[in-house]
């Protein structure tokens, strides 16, 4: 019997969005299949609408630091034009008939349903039956929010990020389980609107995987701006009644809030049964790859759904490699030394590579230097709001940069030129004799090498 397709794509998110367009452009027969919406959760419900919010959020935090900068403003914040930005500019009111169209014309099958993996060949889509791949199966089925066995919230109406996205009126209190960069960056948004927040994590610090400093930085910022930090201690329980949420603290304390946002992260969408017909052992996770991101004869996976971050830029770097691969074309395989990843705070908290304890972990020969924003001459100009420092970690032996951070005004832009030297291994004394423009922010970068090699003398 043959084929239905010479490549099936499960998942159409960023991804598989990507490599399903690559391969139907090349004049391969593609089907993809998605149960939710083509372009998955970045325009819909994450990278997208989260950043207008945060746009409209620095508008007013800008507006409010005019006395000390140029004069008054009085400020009057209205989520409404938020909500209908985020519906009509970037969901669509959440159709995505413009990106199955954009698919469709270039030649691809469109199936809306849930698809069953069967074998490493054979996709079951309810209402079509089984499917079978000749040539290729890319698996690219994200992840989803993960959600913390905590005693009493499977009980109780939480909101996720989806939720958040969606709130056409904000609450008066929100409480946040979760101070990562989803849990800070719509936490300091919505406070800027009004909302009295409180965010809670059993980390000390928000941020926790990135480097201390930006942790702290961002604690100072958060509390200066009213958010109450309830950081390093753990959740006991979680109850709902007609006044709101009470989330009880392993410490005998609470808190109370009118509605609750769970920010813990994100799970890969496998289960045992997908798992095993993969060919895969061992307890399902996220799916192991090789460098041309092939899980097995015959199968890829790009995305979230690999376990190595999950961005945007990161499902678009492999399906450009995974499209290569199927069509048999050259193409350098997956490196993840230089992985930029930023937190859209204010300040924007941008990192590359490793932190200084992860190199430190990994045996390197590790030196750091850093510069304080406020010092450098453009963020002296800047005044209010330029709180932030540029951190550098180097291996010294080999005289290379193994991970940068830039936290505030634009840090996450600052950032791409560090991302250049950790991904290009550019000596640091290249670095040291760049010119760099002045009065800018990323000439902080030349302080921060200076404090680099005075710390080596």
């Amino acid at each position: 019997m043959s084929p239905d397709a010479d490549v099936i794509v499960v998942g159409l998110g960023v991804a598989g969005e990507a490599i399903a367009g690559k391969l139907a452009e090349a004049g391969l027969s593609v089907i993809g299949i998605e149960a939710e919406l083509v372009g998955g959760e970045c325009p819909y419900w994450g990278c997208i609408p989260t950043k207008m919010m945060i746009r409209a959020a620095d508008a007013l935090a800008e507006a409010r630091r005019v006395g000390d900068l140029a004069g008054s403003a009085e400020v009057h914040s209205d989520w409404s034009l938020v909500a209908e930005r985020i519906r009509s500019e970037a969901t669509d009111n959440w159709n995505d008939q413009v990106a199955v169209d954009r698919l469709t014309d270039k030649g691809m099958r469109f199936l809306r349903g849930r698809a069953t993996i069967r074998s490493t060949t054979q996709v079951e889509v309810p209402s079509v039956g089984t499917l079978t791949a000749g040539q290729a199966l890319v698996v690219t089925t994200g992840t989803t929010s993960a959600i913390p066995p905590i005693p009493g919230l499977a009980d109780v109406p939480y909101w996720t990020n989806r939720d958040a996205v969606k709130a056409e009126t904000l609450p008066g209190e929100l409480l946040i389980i979760g101070a990562g960069a989803i849990g800070t960056e719509i936490g300091q948004a919505w406070a800027r609107f009004g909302v009295k927040v409180t965010l809670l994590d059993a980390a000390d610090r928000p941020l926790a995987q990135e480097e201390a400093e930006s942790g702290a930085l961002l604690a100072e910022v958060l509390a200066a701006e009213g958010i109450e930090l309830r950081l390093g201690v753990g959740i006991a329980k979680v109850s709902h009644d007609d006044s709101g949420f009470t989330v009880e603290l392993a410490d005998g304390s609470s808190v109370h809030g009118e509605k609750l946002l769970v920010a813990t992260g994100r799970k890969p969408t496998l289960d045992a049964d997908t798992w095993q017909a993969l060919g895969l052992t061992g307890k399902p996770g996220t799916l192991p790859t090789d460098e041309q991101l092939r899980v097995g004869h015959g199968v890829w996976a790009a995305g979230d759904i690999t376990g190595h971050g999950a961005f945007t830029h990161m499902a678009t770097y492999q399906a450009d490699i995974v499209a290569a691969s199927i069509l048999g074309e050259p193409i350098a395989g997956a490196d993840y030394r230089a992985v930029p990843r930023v937190a859209f705070t204010d300040p924007e908290i941008g990192a590359v590579g490793m932190t200084e304890k992860q190199a430190r972990e990994a045996g390197y020969a590790v030196q750091t230097g850093s510069a304080q924003l406020p010092s450098t001459s453009r963020g002296w100009i800047h005044k209010v709001g330029n709180a932030g420092f540029i951190k550098l970690v180097a291996d010294t032996d080999a005289d290379v940069l193994l991970g940068a951070t830039t936290a505030g005004p634009n840090g996450g832009e600052i950032l791409g030129a560090l991302a250049v030297a950790v991904h290009a291994r550019v000596p640091i004394s290249t670095l040291e004799t760049m010119i760099y423009a002045y009065p800018t922010f990323h000439r902080g970068i030349l302080d921060a090498v200076r404090d680099l090699r005075a710390a080596q003398r």
